[in-house]
C-alpha cells in the first residue's frame, strides 16, 4: 500500500495564526525576561504558558490529522511523518546554539568559559540527536537537556506525547481518554496549586504555584514537565475527537486578544498570596485554552489579508520557537557585561534581537527547513511502499 494515497486534510488557518501569535509573544517574554530579578517581577509575567497552549494546539492538530488515517497508514509511517516535520529544524535550532555558544560567556553562565571545543562538538551532536542531557553534562549553568538551546526541552515533551499517542493513547475510546484526561488534569492541579502529593516540589520558591519548569533531567523538574505535558496535550486531542467547536466573528481577532491577555498578565498575589496565581494559571490550562483552540478551530477566516498572515504566523512558528534562543543567550550575556550601558541602548539591543529572530527564523524556514522537509518527504514518503 503507498502512502501517497493519503491526501491532505484542510487547515485550520487561525489555529496557525495562533500558534505564530504565541510564539511572538514568547520572544518578547524571553528578551523582557533578561530584565527580571525574579519570577513575580516580570513584565510579561506569564509568557511560559505558550508552551502548555502549544501542548494543547498538538494534541487537536494530531487528533485531526491521524485519529482516522491509521487503516491507511503505520506507526513507522507516522514516526517518520512527525520526524520530517519536527527535526530537521531540532537539528538547525541546535547548530545555530552551537555556532554562538561562545558568545553567551558572562556571569549567568558562568560554564561557558570552562567548555572546550571538543566537548562543544559531541553537545552539538548529542543535541542534533535529540539525546537529552543530565546535568551533570550541562555547559552552560542552567541545568537545561539542551545547554545548546533551551526550548529543545518542550520539544522533548512534544516526541514523548507522539510516542504515547501513537502506542497506546490512540487506541483509547473517548471514554477511555476522558478519564486519561481527568487523571492528567489533577497533576496539573497538584503543579498549580503547589499541593506537592509526590513530595517533588520543594524548593520552588518563587517559582511555586506556577507551571515553570520541566527542562532538566531532574525528579522535579521531570515531574513538572510531564504533568505540563500530559492535560494539555491529551487534552487537546479529547476535544478534536469530541469536536465540540465554537464559532464566533472575527475568531482569529478574538482568539488572538485571548491568548495575549492570557500570556502578559501580571504576577497575582505578589509573594503573600502566591496560590491566587496558581489559581489563574490552573485556569488557563484547564479551560481557557481549550476554550480558545476550539473557537479558533470553529470560526472562519474572511479576506485574502486575514488568511495571508495567519499562514505566515503558522509557517513561522515552529522555527520562531525553536531558533530564537541562542540570540537571548547573546542578548542575556551582552546585558550582564555593560551593566552601565544606556537604557535606550538596552531597548535598542532589545528590539533589534526581536526582528533579527523573526528574520532568522524566515530565512531558515525558506532557505532549509522547507527544501529539507520536501526532499525528505518526496525520499521517504511518497516513494515508499
Amino acid at each position: 500500500m503507498t502512502t501517497n494515497a493519503i491526501a491532505s486534510k484542510p487547515r485550520y488557518e487561525i489555529l496557525d495564526g495562533l500558534r505564530g501569535v504565541a510564539a511572538l509573544i514568547v520572544v518578547a517574554y524571553h528578551l523582557l525576561e533578561t530584565y527580571a530579578i525574579s519570577p513575580v517581577h516580570q513584565i510579561l509575567n506569564h509568557g511560559y504558558l505558550a508552551v502548555d497552549f502549544f501542548f494543547v494546539l498538538s494534541g487537536f492538530v494530531i487528533g485531526y490529522a491521524y485519529d482516522d488515517r491509521w487503516g491507511k497508514i503505520s506507526i513507522k509511517d507516522f514516526f517518520v511523518r512527525r520526524l520530517i516535520r519536527l527535526q530537521p529544524m531540532a537539528i538547525m535550532g541546535t547548530l545555530i546554539g552551537g555556532a554562538l555558544f561562545y558568545f553567551g560567556d558572562c556571569s549567568t553562565f558562568p560554564l561557558i568559559a570552562q567548555t572546550s571545543w571538543l566537548k562543544l562538538m559531541l553537545m552539538i551532536i548529542v543535541g542534533c540527536f535529540m539525546f537529552p542531557t543530565p546535568p551533570s553534562w550541562d555547559i552552560r549553568g542552567w541545568w537545561e537537556v539542551n545547554s545548546l538551546n533551551g526550548p529543545m526541552w518542550s520539544l522533548m515533551w512534544e516526541y514523548l506525547a507522539n510516542i504515547i499517542y501513537a502506542l497506546f493513547i490512540r487506541h483509547f475510546s473517548k471514554t477511555a481518554l476522558a478519564i486519561f484526561v481527568g487523571f492528567s488534569a489533577c497533576l496539573t492541579i497538584d503543579i498549580a496549586l503547589n499541593l506537592d502529593v509526590f513530595g517533588l516540589l520543594d524548593g520552588r520558591h518563587e517559582a511555586a504555584y506556577t507551571f515553570i519548569g520541566g527542562w532538566s533531567i531532574t525528579p522535579d523538574q521531570l515531574y513538572i514537565g510531564v504533568s505540563r505535558l500530559l492535560y494539555p496535550f491529551f487534552g487537546g486531542l479529547l476535544l478534536s475527537r469530541m469536536n465540540k467547536l465554537i464559532s464566533i466573528k472575527r475568531g482569529f481577532y478574538w482568539c488572538s486578544f485571548l491568548i495575549a491577555l492570557i500570556l502578559v498578565m501580571p504576577r497575582l498575589g505578589g509573594m503573600e498570596h502566591m496560590w491566587i496565581n496558581g489559581v489563574y494559571e490552573a485556569c488557563c490550562v484547564l479551560f481557557l485554552f481549550p476554550l480558545i483552540v476550539s473557537m479558533g478551530a470553529g470560526s472562519k477566516i474572511t479576506g485574502k489579508r486575514s488568511v495571508a498572515v495567519c499562514q505566515f504566523l503558522g509557517e513561522i512558528s515552529y522555527p520562531l520557537y525553536i531558533t530564537h534562543f541562542p540570540l537571548i543567550y547573546m542578548q542575556i550575556a551582552w546585558a550582564r557585561n555593560h551593566p552601565d550601558a544606556p537604557l535606550g541602548t538596552h531597548v535598542f539591543l532589545g528590539i533589534a534581537v526581536f526582528f533579527l529572530s523573526v528574520a532568522l527564523a524566515y530565512a531558515c524556514m525558506r532557505l532549509y527547513d522547507e527544501p529539507v522537509r520536501e526532499w525528505l518527504k518526496n525520499r521517504w514518503i511518497l516513494k515508499k511502499k
